[in-house]
C-alpha cells in the first residue's frame, strides 16, 4: 500500500517540525509550506492525500487556501488548524469542506486520531484501496448508523418525524446549523427505510468547485473534459436503488440546478459527455443550513426544485435551545471518546456538567463532540473534570466580554469610573443571555455571590 502523503502548511517552524517529526514517525510522507503560495506550488506539482493548515497565514486565510486546495484536486482531505476563539469561523471551514478543524494547543494523539478519520474518509470514495481499509470503513459505517436522540421537546419531535418519514420514499429536506447533526438523520432515516440495505451516497455540494459539481452528481465519460481520464459514475448512479443525501444544496450553481431538476423529475442521469442516459431508482433527502425560501424570492435557488423536494422537512434546533440534550450528547461522546482512545473515563464531574450545560455551542453537536474528546484525552481520572476543559468554555470572553465595544454615543467619557461600569454593565447583560437569565449561574462565572449580582442589577436598572 501506498504511503499517505500530508502536507503541512503553517508559518510556526516550530509547530511544523513538531508534526512533521511525529507524523513522519507513524508512517506518513510529510511536506512542509510556510504559507500559502508555497503550499499552493507544492500542491499543484505533488500528490498529496491530506493537508494540515494553519487558519491565520501570512498571504491567506484558510477559507482562502481551503478553496484553492479543492480546486487543484477535490479529493484532498483539509484539516483546520485554530485557535479555540476562532471555533465559530472553523465552522465555516466546514461547510466549505474542510473535513475537520483542531485546536490549539495541539495533541499529537488527537492529531492523529483526526487524520486516520479523515484518510478512512477519503479511501471510503476510492475503490481501489485494499481490503484492510475496505475493513475499516464498513466499520466506521456501523458506527455511524447510530443515530442518538436527545431528551429535549424539539429532539423528540425529530425522533417522532424520522419514524413517520422513514418508511416511505418521500423527499425531505432537514433545516439546521452546520454541526447540528443533519447527516446523521439523514443516515436515520435511510436506515429506518426500505432501502436501508441498499446505499446511501453523501456528497456536501458545499465543498464542491462549481466546475466539478456536475461531474460529481451525473458522472462523465473518458474525454469529457480535461483531466477526465476515466469513466466516472455520478452520485445518483452510485446510490441507485438507495438514499442521495445533498449536504448544503443551496450552493449548487444554477446550471447544475436545472440539470438535477430534470433527473428528479425522469430519474434518469445523463453522464457528461455521454450521449446515453442511465434510468436511477433514488431517494433523495437534502440539507441545508440557509433559508431556501428566501432563496427563492432572490432567485439564487430554483422555486420548482424546491417544491419538488420539499414533500416533507426537519428542522434542527441549534444546542443552545435545548441545553436538556448536552448531557446525552456528551456521554455518548464521551463512549466514543474512550473507544477512540483505548480509555474508560467514567463521565462528568458535576461542575463540569454544569459548565457544558451553560455554554453557548457556536459549532453545536460537533463543536461539543470535539470539547469532549480533548478532555477525554487529557483526563486522567475517573471523571471530567473543569481542569480538563478549554479554557474558552470556562470563561465567557469569548463570546464577547474581552472584546466588546464599550462606545459612548460618538462623545469622550467623563471619567474613568463610567468606562468601567459601561464594562460591567455590558458584561453582566452577555453572561445573563449567555445563561438564559440563570442569575445562579450568572454569578458563579462572573466570580461574585448572588447578593453582589442582584446589587449590580439594581444599579444598573437592569430587569429580568
Amino acid at each position: 500500500m501506498t504511503t499517505e502523503r500530508i502536507l503541512i502548511i503553517d508559518d510556526d517552524p516550530d509547530i511544523c517540525l513538531l508534526l512533521k517529526k511525529y507524523l513522519s514517525k507513524k508512517g506518513y510522507d510529510t511536506f512542509i509550506a510556510e504559507d500559502g503560495r508555497e503550499g499552493e506550488k507544492w500542491l499543484k506539482e505533488n500528490k498529496a492525500d491530506l493537508v494540515l493548515c494553519d487558519f491565520k497565514l501570512p498571504d491567506y486565510t484558510g477559507l482562502e487556501m481551503l478553496q484553492k486546495i479543492k480546486i487543484i484536486d477535490n479529493q484532498i482531505q483539509v484539516v483546520i488548524i485554530t485557535g479555540y476563539s476562532d471555533v465559530r469561523i472553523a465552522v465555516e471551514a466546514l461547510k466549505k469542506g474542510a473535513f475537520e478543524y483542531v485546536t490549539k494547543p495541539l495533541y499529537p494523539d488527537e492529531i492523529l486520531i483526526t487524520i486516520k478519520n479523515a484518510l478512512i474518509a477519503r479511501a471510503d470514495k476510492d475503490e481501489s484501496e485494499n481490503t484492510s481499509i475496505k475493513k475499516s470503513i464498513k466499520k466506521s459505517k456501523q458506527h455511524l448508523k447510530t443515530y442518538v436522540s436527545g431528551v429535549s421537546p424539539s429532539s423528540l419531535t425529530v425522533g417522532k418525524h424520522i419514524d413517520l418519514i422513514a418508511p416511505t420514499d418521500m423527499s425531505v429536506i432537514i433545516l439546521g446549523e452546520t454541526g447540528t447533526g443533519k447527516e446523521y438523520v439523514a443516515k436515520a432515516i435511510h436506515h429506518r427505510s426500505k432501502r436501508a440495505e441498499m446505499p446511501f451516497v453523501a456528497l456536501d455540494c458545499g465543498a464542491l468547485p462549481k466546475e466539478l459539481a456536475g461531474s460529481e452528481l451525473f458522472g462523465h465519460i473518458k474525454g469529457a473534459f480535461t483531466g477526465a481520464i476515466n469513466d466516472k459514475k455520478g452520485c445518483f448512479e452510485a446510490a441507485n436503488g438507495g438514499t442521495l443525501f445533498l449536504d448544503e444544496l443551496g450552493n449548487l450553481s444554477y446550471d447544475n440546478q436545472i440539470k438535477l431538476l430534470r433527473v428528479l423529475q425522469e430519474r434518469r442521469v445523463k453522464p457528461i459527455g455521454s450521449n446515453k442516459e442511465v434510468s436511477v431508482d433514488v431517494r433523495v433527502v437534502v440539507a441545508t443550513n440557509e433559508n431556501l425560501k428566501e432563496a427563492v424570492k432572490r432567485d439564487e435557488f430554483r422555486e420548482d426544485i424546491y417544491h419538488r423536494l420539499n414533500e416533507f422537512n426537519i428542522e434542527l434546533s441549534p444546542l443552545r435551545e435545548r441545553s436538556d440534550d448536552v448531557e446525552v450528547f456528551a456521554k455518548h461522546f464521551l463512549s466514543e471518546a474512550n473507544d477512540l482512545l483505548d480509555k474508560s473515563v467514567d463521565g462528568f464531574s458535576a461542575k463540569t456538567m454544569e459548565v457544558l450545560k451553560a455554554y453557548t455551542w457556536h459549532g453545536n453537536l460537533r463543536e461539543l463532540k470535539n470539547v469532549v474528546k480533548r478532555s477525554v484525552l487529557l483526563c486522567q481520572e475517573d471523571q471530567v473534570d473543569v481542569m480538563h476543559l478549554p479554557q474558552e468554555i470556562l470563561v465567557p470572553e469569548t463570546e464577547g466580554v474581552g472584546s466588546m465595544d464599550v462606545s459612548f454615543n460618538g462623545e469622550l467619557p467623563q471619567d474613568l469610573k463610567s468606562v468601567a461600569e459601561e464594562a460591567e454593565k455590558r458584561a453582566i447583560l452577555l453572561v445573563l443571555k449567555h445563561t438564559n437569565n440563570n442569575k445562579s449561574k450568572t454569578a458563579d462565572l462572573l466570580k461574585v455571590d448572588r447578593k453582589t449580582l442582584y446589587n449590580k442589577l439594581k444599579a444598573y436598572d437592569i430587569n429580568i
